[in-house]
């Protein structure tokens, strides 16, 4: 794992808003610009319209210019494994290949490494739409 992801995505993590669940979580992305992207989860009273980390992250790649997730880390605290929503999951999918590796850690560093497909296996994407385009095109 790269080590510049890892420290985005604590400092991320530190910056985050999380007032009401007081559960922080950053996530970084090392993009196919070989920029590092960052976000944290940023909560609202109306608990629905929070914004996870991992999707302000992709936010703010796509708005640095960025295209492509050539990995991602997802940092939040406690024991157990924090791995992306499935909302999120989708959202990586979108922006990643299946072998793209996902790094799930805590405030001691790498957990665990996940791919997008070991997470999202038999997912729903881009693909689907361009064999769908493809047949119809017949």
């Amino acid at each position: 794992m790269d080590k510049k992801i890892l420290a985005a995505a604590e400092h991320a993590r530190d910056r985050a808003y999380a007032p009401y669940s007081k559960f922080k979580v950053g996530a970084a992305i090392l993009a196919d610009d070989g920029k590092v992207y960052a976000g944290g989860n940023v909560e609202n009273a109306a608990y629905p319209n929070g914004v996870c980390a991992e999707t302000s992250a992709i936010s703010a790649m796509v708005l640095g210019g960025g295209k492509q997730i050539r990995e991602i880390a997802v940092v939040a605290g406690g024991p157990k494994l924090v791995t992306p929503c499935g909302g999120c999951r989708q959202r990586i999918a979108e922006f990643a290949d299946p072998e793209t590796p996902v790094h799930i850690c805590g405030p001691d560093g790498l957990k665990t490494t996940f791919t997008i497909a070991e997470l999202l296996p038999a997912s729903f994407d881009k693909r689907n739409l361009r064999a769908k385009n493809k047949k119809n095109s017949v």
